[in-house]
């Protein structure tokens, strides 16, 4: 079953996201392996961003291989707070 995620940054920004991206992902619109759609974008008091993965477990490989050893590192740009998460079992995925 797909496997959804909602991350808003309060205060969040387009340059820290891009920054956020490009460290985790290595430039702007790749996806990593698993993730089936992305969207971001501002909100009020921050910014948002939405993926789907096409599983939870895809989604756990990818923050243990990937999220957390970038947050370690630190993001020069990045965003500087934590996020709200929001996740959900994606029932419909429609592309």
């Amino acid at each position: 079953m797909a496997y959804g995620i909602a991350h808003f940054f309060p205060g969040g920004t387009e340059s820290q996201y891009t920054a956020t991206m490009a460290a985790m992902n290595g430039e702007p619109g790749v996806l990593p392996e698993g993730q089936i759609f992305h969207t971001a974008g501002p909100t009020d008091g921050g910014w948002q961003i939405v993926a789907v993965h096409d599983s939870k477990g895809s989604w756990d490989a990818f923050v243990e291989s990937v999220f957390v050893p970038a947050v370690a590192r630190g993001i020069p740009g990045g965003f500087t707070s934590s996020p709200t998460e929001t996740t959900w079992d994606a029932t419909y995925v429609y592309r």
